[in-house]
């Protein structure tokens, strides 16, 4: 497989810096190119088409929240990811919803990096519960609303009811008495019938649907 190709995005040196050195360890990761603030995310985004974006919030010109939605409306495909010295539950509720797969809190173990990115790159990372909790005071419920029906298979119903509670994909696979493997392949089957990109997208539908017991 080829490796991921990473662009970094804070307005800090030794940041970017200190990310680039744990990345630099592992092969399944390249980075492709690093930027101080958003415009110049935009910009690099559109030059060297990288697999993930590792982007700061707080930065000058243009903040990570803004980036993030610009580029993901041009590129829908391009996985962010927000990197932040603060779980500010608000500030990173707004980044999903502009479109980021997720976040990494900077403080975290260097050798615990790999292992979410490569989690961010193969769209495995489970909702947080504090996340789920945001979207549920978002879209509340409306038991007397009616449903759409559904392209989704029973079996599907079942998985996306389980990714809107946060389960990851082994939690599943246990729930279900199914293989990982089969998981991700329901999973992709369901982001595609529902026209949907991510896990934050399928709560999100789920919520508003009122598909959540």
């Amino acid at each position: 497989m080829q490796p991921f190709r990473i662009l970094i995005v804070d307005d800090h040196a030794h940041a970017r810096e200190a990310i680039r050195e744990i990345l630099e360890e592992h092969t399944d990761f390249v980075i492709v190119g690093e930027g101080k603030n958003g415009e110049e995310a935009i910009k690099l985004t559109e030059e060297l088409m990288p697999d993930i974006i590792l982007m700061d919030i707080q930065m000058p010109v243009m903040d990570g929240l803004e980036a993030t939605k610009r580029i993901k409306l041009k590129f829908p495909y391009v996985k962010i990811v927000m990197i932040t010295v603060s779980d500010d539950i608000t500030d990173l509720f707004d980044a999903l919803k502009k479109g980021a797969q997720g976040y990494l809190l900077k403080n975290i173990q260097p050798e615990a990096w790999s292992e979410h990115l490569r989690a961010f790159a193969l769209d495995e990372v489970p909702m947080s519960k504090e996340i789920a909790f945001q979207i549920l005071k978002e879209f509340p419920q409306n038991k007397t609303k009616t449903i759409k029906k559904t392209p989704l298979s029973t079996r599907e119903m079942e998985v996306l009811q389980l990714v809107a509670k946060g389960f990851s994909n082994r939690e599943i696979s246990e729930s279900l008495f199914i293989s990982e493997h089969t998981v991700k392949s329901h999973l992709k089957n369901i982001l595609s019938k529902l026209h949907l990109e991510n896990r934050v997208q399928l709560t999100s539908y789920a919520f508003q649907q009122g598909l959540l017991n």
